[in-house]
């Protein structure tokens, strides 16, 4: 196998991805309505384009890098779709939802994802170098899979462990998917936690900081604020206080993508970089970003119910959700992309009294664009550290996205008439439900702004204040498996005394073989 820098985006290639594209798209959602989870297909198509593409003599790592990027586009979009467009049949299950509209809207999230991806890479991959925990592994599963020795055997029995605890958790359900910490009384909620490889591993990949802040907001939120607020008669009672402590960590998020935004902004316009040296904007860059930002609002304008107003608001919402969708991924390795469109969709209410299809399709086109720029960063991470020329990739993500958009539509509307309707045993979409009950209304506002500046003011101090929302927002069962896997991972560093290197391999694998089994499960189900 060569190391060259020509042999990147190949017909071969292509060809390849867009084959395996349509298995993992069609899987994709299938699992985001089914079980309201989407596994990272990241290095699943990372071994799948290695075990294809690599059987090549000419082959090189930056084409299998360039091809995985390409094939694991459309996953995101169909979770994108699955976790917002089912709502409108769940609100009203009789409803006839026009085609068009939404094709329309998901091709546009996926060439507006796709754009803000290559704006965005600098700023997240090489200068603030963020942690990308699935992009590492897959680098480390690409690279170390073509070597032999003491590396490799580490990385792949942990990834082989990881898959065969997964498949005996839920293909076969020998091992319970989460378990009860404490059962939870009328002033606390029950605290759970997962039971996950993956989740353990991404707690031992982001460090320290961010993953006891990360735990330390479930503190706050589940065990300090909710009972605190009962207590004291702020919140009648614990839905009450779900929906604060929800808004709060929301706010959280928005109030630190908010200022990373601005700051990204104030840079641009000054000319100069995070270290204060002077940076070029070619103008050259800055007319066929416009164009596609004015051709998205367009195509939304005409193609589907919102004016154009709405959709200039909408394709606005996504410039920013995406880098915080970007910036979150890189952090933490989970990608909240429906929280993101439901914030959008909200503020179109707040301003119009829009239809519930004008609502849908803008948190449609905000998630899809956020699930695959959040999702596709990760590839591109893998592609900094293997030297892949990231024009290559982006073109392939956009190919793949726009395919993979196409086709999560078809599906989506064929398993709606196959399944009879969302929202069912068979198929209860429970991200799209959120979102169909979110569209009455924010619910708690005031505390969402309180969020929001505080984000504002700890990232001024250089306060990861993302970690605390995600603490705060997510179930417990997440947040208390990623401290968990941090302690277990400093434990085991300090009795084995492993490198970095080894604990980073390992986790590697254990998130890899949890991904890989994920999706290998979902074609089953399809299939059974």
């Amino acid at each position: 196998m060569q190391n060259n820098q020509t042999r990147q985006l190949t017909f071969r290639g292509a060809l390849t991805g867009i084959l395996g594209l349509v298995i993992i798209t069609v899987s994709s959602m299938y699992v985001a309505l089914r079980m309201g989870a989407l596994p990272w297909p990241t290095v699943f198509v990372t071994v799948l384009s290695m075990s294809i593409i690599g059987r090549f003599k000419n082959s090189s790592l930056q084409e299998i890098n360039v091809t995985h990027t390409l094939m694991s586009a459309g996953a995101m979009v169909a979770g994108g779709l699955a976790f917002t467009i089912p709502g409108l049949w769940i609100i009203n299950p009789g409803a006839k939802i026009p085609f068009l509209p939404i094709l329309v809207m998901a091709i546009c999230g996926a060439v507006l994802g796709t754009l803000l991806s290559a704006l965005y890479r600098k700023n997240l991959i090489v200068d603030q170098n963020l942690d990308y925990p699935i992009g590492q592994a897959a680098y480390n599963t690409l690279v170390t899979g073509l070597k032999k020795g003491k590396e490799s055997v580490k990385l792949f029995v942990s990834m082989a462990a990881s898959a065969v605890f997964t498949f005996m958790r839920d293909l076969f359900g020998w091992i319970p998917s989460v378990v009860t910490l404490y059962p939870g009384s009328s002033s606390i909620a029950p605290i759970s936690m997962w039971i996950s490889p993956m989740a353990v591993a991404i707690g031992a990949m982001i460090g320290k900081v961010f993953a006891l802040l990360w735990f330390g907001g479930a503190i706050l939120g589940f065990l300090v604020i909710t009972p605190i607020g009962i207590s004291a008669g702020w919140f009648s009672d614990l839905a009450v206080a779900d929906l604060f402590r929800q808004n709060l960590g929301v706010g959280l998020l928005i109030g630190t993508g908010l200022a990373v935004f601005v700051k990204a902004l104030v840079r641009i316009i000054k000319k100069k970089d995070s270290k204060g040296k002077k940076i070029n904007v070619a103008k050259t860059s800055v007319v066929p970003v416009a164009c596609v930002l004015v051709f998205a609002i367009v195509m939304m304008a005409l193609g589907t119910d919102l004016n154009i107003l709405q959709a200039l608001l909408a394709v606005v919402g996504v410039c920013l959700t995406c880098l915080l969708s970007g910036m979150i991924t890189g952090m933490s390795g989970v990608n909240p992309m429906e929280v993101f469109g439901m914030l959008i969709m909200l503020l179109v209410q707040v301003i119009w009294n829009p239809s519930l299809l004008v609502l849908f399709i803008t948190a449609g086109m905000v998630t899809v664009a956020c699930g695959l720029s959040g999702d596709v960063m990760n590839d591109l991470k893998s592609g900094h550290m293997l030297g892949t020329d990231p024009k290559q990739q982006i073109l392939a993500e956009g190919i793949g996205g726009v395919i993979g958009a196409a086709i999560s539509v078809c599906v989506l509307f064929i398993m709606h008439k196959s399944f009879g309707g969302f929202g069912t045993d068979l198929l209860p979409a429970p991200q799209a439900r959120a979102v169909a009950s979110m569209a009455s209304g924010l619910g708690s506002s005031p505390v969402f702004y309180i969020g929001m500046a505080l984000g504002l003011v700890l990232f001024l101090f250089n306060i990861p204040a993302s970690a605390l929302g995600l603490g705060i927002y997510l179930p417990s069962y997440i947040s208390m498996i990623v401290g968990f896997g941090y302690i277990i991972s400093a434990v085991a560093k300090k009795i084995t005394k492993a490198s970095d290197n080894t604990m980073n391999l390992v986790s590697s694998g254990l998130l890899g073989g949890e991904g890989i089994s994920g999706v290998i499960i979902a074609i089953i189900s399809i299939f059974a």
